[in-house]
């Protein structure tokens, strides 16, 4: 098992939508919920930071000729929706979970309080943040970055469609090499693209271990947290 007593899992709003073009699929959240259940069953302490972009992505929206604060006050709307869709899948798996949103709503979930986020951790509750910083201009990326900060994380893990970082696209590329471990400089010389650079700044100079991971393998949440060699670690020392 990795040296982790917290963590912090990123997941896609993309994820949620499932097979669909973008929405909600059901399917698609009690498979997530379940994943969720698994890695917090290896008793390590989990927070959940969701994006939007199955309902709402800021930047486009903005291109689209939406005022670009307003286009990301949506987003950060789709991302509370993602979230208590979470809670309730969770829930139903007898997980406790608290949802916590950095804009008030205080008749849906808890406003963000950092010690309260601890708290809840500590008592094996898994936490939700949504509504990314509270602010625009800001990804989701970042937004969890920022809460693994301030919560302790060991770690972030980054739950995306592709089973780590690779030197090419591999979608693109059928010569393109994994990396089962590769540093912060060589992600940022070769435009690797593990996370927007703000977010990836924030894990470069706070040292903040980044796990890529595929989460379409059954299993993968509690494989990264107990060590399984899946995905990439992107880390200073790596």
């Amino acid at each position: 098992m990795r040296n982790w007593t917290r963590v912090l899992l990123k997941l896609s709003g993309e994820a949620f939508s499932g097979t669909r073009e973008f929405g909600l699929d059901p399917t698609a959240i009690r498979y997530i919920a379940g994943e969720v259940a698994d890695g917090v069953a290896t008793g390590i302490e989990l927070a959940v930071v969701i994006g939007g972009g199955n309902i709402m992505r800021g930047a486009i929206a903005a291109e689209a000729g939406i005022d670009r604060v307003a286009a990301d006050s949506i987003g950060m709307m789709a991302t509370v929706q993602n979230a208590l869709a979470l809670q309730d899948a969770l829930e139903k798996l007898s997980v406790q979970t608290r949802v916590q949103t950095a804009i008030a709503m205080t008749q849906l979930a808890e406003p963000f309080i950092r010690r309260r986020a601890m708290r809840h951790l500590e008592k094996g509750r898994v936490v939700i943040f949504a509504a990314g910083t509270g602010n625009p201009y800001f990804s989701t990326d970042t937004a969890a970055v920022l809460r693994a900060l301030e919560i302790k994380a060991g770690a972030v893990l980054k739950a995306t469609n592709v089973d780590g970082v690779y030197d090419k696209d591999p979608r693109k590329h059928t010569d393109a090499k994994r990396f089962t471990e590769v540093n912060y400089d060589y992600c940022i010389e070769h435009r690797l693209g593990v996370m927007d650079m703000t977010a990836f700044t924030l894990c470069e100079e706070n040292k903040l271990p980044i796990v890529v991971f595929d989460l379409n393998e059954t299993g993968a949440v509690r494989k990264v947290l107990t060590g399984e060699p899946i995905g990439t670690l992107v880390g200073r020392q790596a």
